[in-house]
């Protein structure tokens, strides 16, 4: 409720078509509902149309798919009613207007719903089959952009809403499906709705490839490719043939995954109109928990058909990064590697239902300033995705972080602060309503938020970009805690244990290292980082130190493989050696907060 009241002062609602209804046509759910199924039939056909195209060379671009070795998944395990209290426990549940039985009920009945909901999951499992009433979706558009054309049908986003029971059910199948999924054939660079794997995770290993590559002497060139509605076209029948022969699914938990996608059904609700039912014959289930799983599953292939190729990718959901070197004394033949690999995923991708849509894909090069000129003047402007040329761009946003061809961080670092200047002009005209404990709520959730998502990746930057969003940082201290005024900045920080910017990307650094030294994971961040074991017996042998790779550029000091032995090895050995992680992250704040404030 209060978020929902500052939300209104703010003005930071988002426009559903429900709210545009006046201005909406009474047949606008059934438009929008035809509009979505012919969006999933033009992408098929796109597909198949480049496929035909493309016969002669198909069968050596789509055969990437790797047999199971493991032990097979046939059976889920049983489900007791203590799992399921302690999952609803855990889970936000949120209200669904396809909701029989209200979320607030299953809450505050936990214990009777648990059992109820147990015995429905085992009766599901062991029959191999997903209950039919929970196949329905309702699907609301949310315009995109308030100041986009309601009048237009692609300028709106479908929210889907499945029931709360379903989605319990699901998580349950996911909790017992996703360990086995993730020790077989799943790709490694694939870094949505995994334990202890992130966007910035994700963006540090590409980042710290591409220094690498800059210091051995070579450019980067790098493609984001663009899906159109991926999740909407995925085809079951491949779906579930992958799931059985690349990650060993057979028996039961092969016909409920068979039944889950089966016979699923959505409409549209705009007000009190709504669309006739439409069943949905490809795709998974948006809004869902077990679809975006699935999803990455489906598309687990891409790595082993991009590393045929020698190169290098990232995954975030449908979101795909394909990059590589251009060597300075062949630029030709690197870029016509990098060509053959994205027209082969091309066909790899329309083979299995896939669309790339080149006019949403970016390309850029990243190199120092002086290579970069260089190839300017080769003639190097754009690079062919299977016959489209996409231009090169002078940045790269990339899972919420803007990149510029120097990995500079500046144009990423002004986005930041124009951002938070945004939020922050709300909050000052709304200032004299707040608490100061809504104050500080406010300017954690809108403005601290942004210094801290991916902060990890500015170690290094400039001191000029540091002291900039350092100055934005002592304008909302100061705002928050407007009663103290005569306050020096530092002191108001201090006072309120805020960390400055330069304290809080050092303690996002140390953090991460010491996740992942403590759980291998993400394993691609863990092979960035190697223990200190000297040849002979030192006192240093037992420090628990990391060792600090050699780089010839200073640019190339910013990467992570730098960044994570440079801030660990500072650290005290008490903090090092500490086991939980949440008591590190205490002892390292506090650590921090001591360099920072103490004389």
């Amino acid at each position: 409720m209060k978020w929902r009241e500052l939300s209104k002062l703010l003005h930071v609602n988002r426009t559903s078509a429900e709210g545009l209804r006046v201005e909406l046509t009474d047949t606008f759910p059934m438009d929008y509902s035809k509009f979505l199924f012919d969006k999933t039939i033009t992408l098929r056909t796109k597909c198949s149309t480049l496929l035909q195209q493309s016969a002669p060379n198909i069968c050596s671009h789509t055969n990437f798919d790797l047999s199971h070795t493991g032990f097979p998944f046939s059976d889920f395990t049983p489900v007791t009613p203590t799992e399921v209290r302690n999952l609803i426990n855990s889970t936000d549940l949120k209200s669904s207007p396809v909701d029989v039985i209200p979320s607030l009920l299953i809450k505050s009945c936990i214990n009777s719903f648990s059992v109820i909901i147990s015995h429905l999951a085992n009766l599901s499992f062991s029959q191999g089959h997903f209950p039919s009433k929970f196949k329905k979706a309702q699907i609301t558009p949310l315009l995109k952009k308030p100041n986009l054309d309601p009048s237009d049908l692609s300028n709106y986003r479908p929210i889907s809403n499945l029931s709360t029971v379903s989605k319990l059910l699901e998580r349950l199948a996911l909790n017992r499906l996703a360990p086995h999924l993730m020790s077989s054939n799943f790709n490694p660079f694939q870094s949505a709705y995994r334990k202890m794997h992130s966007t910035e995770t994700a963006l540090l290993r590409t980042v710290s490839d591409i220094h690498n590559h800059i210091d051995s002497g070579s450019s980067v060139l790098a493609v984001s490719l663009d899906l159109s509605a991926a999740f909407d076209t995925v085809p079951h029948f491949q779906l579930l043939n992958r799931m059985q022969t690349s990650f060993g699914i057979t028996g039961s938990a092969l016909s409920w995954l068979k039944s889950y996608l089966d016979d699923r059904t959505q409409f549209v609700c705009v007000g009190d109109k709504r669309s006739t039912p439409q069943k949905l014959i490809t795709g998974v289930p948006q809004g869902s928990v077990l679809g975006p799983l699935l999803f990455s599953t489906f598309t687990s292939p891409v790595f082993p058909l991009i590393s045929s190729f020698n190169l290098c990718h990232q995954q975030y959901a449908d979101d795909t990064l394909i990059f590589g070197p251009i060597n300075p004394s062949n630029v030709a033949s690197s870029v016509n590697n990098i060509e053959n690999c994205l027209s082969s995923l091309c066909l790899w991708l329309a083979h299995n239902g896939l669309s790339v849509n080149p006019t949403k894909s970016e390309a850029i090069i990243f190199s120092t300033r002086q290579r970069l000129q260089k190839l300017q003047l080769s003639g190097l402007t754009s690079v062919s995705v299977y016959g489209s040329p996409i231009p090169f761009s002078s940045t790269l946003t990339l899972l919420g972080v803007t990149l510029d061809p120097t990995l500079s961080f500046n144009n990423h670092c002004s986005k930041t602060m124009k951002s938070c200047l945004y939020h922050l002009r709300g909050i000052r005209h709304i200032r004299p309503l707040l608490s100061d404990s809504d104050a500080q709520l406010l300017a954690c959730s809108f403005a601290q938020s942004r210094f801290d998502y991916c902060n990890s990746l500015l170690y290094g930057t400039s001191t000029t970009n540091i002291h900039r969003l350092q100055r934005l940082q002592n304008n909302l201290a100061k705002l928050t805690f407007s009663h103290e005024r005569n306050v020096s900045h530092t002191k108001l920080l201090a006072s309120h244990h805020w960390l400055p910017i330069a304290s809080r990307i050092q303690y996002k650094v140390a953090s991460i290292t010491h996740s992942v030294l403590s759980c291998n994971q993400p394993s691609y961040l863990s092979d960035c980082l190697t223990l200190y074991n000297p040849g002979r017996t030192l006192r240093s042998s037992d420090a628990h130190l990391l060792v600090i790779p050699r780089t010839l550029l200073t640019l190339t000091k910013r990467s992570f493989k730098i960044a994570s032995p440079t801030v660990w090895n500072s650290l005290p050995l008490h903090i090092r050696t500490t086991p939980s992680h949440a008591l590190f992250c205490k002892h390292l704040k506090t650590e921090l907060y001591r360099n920072t404030y103490t004389p």
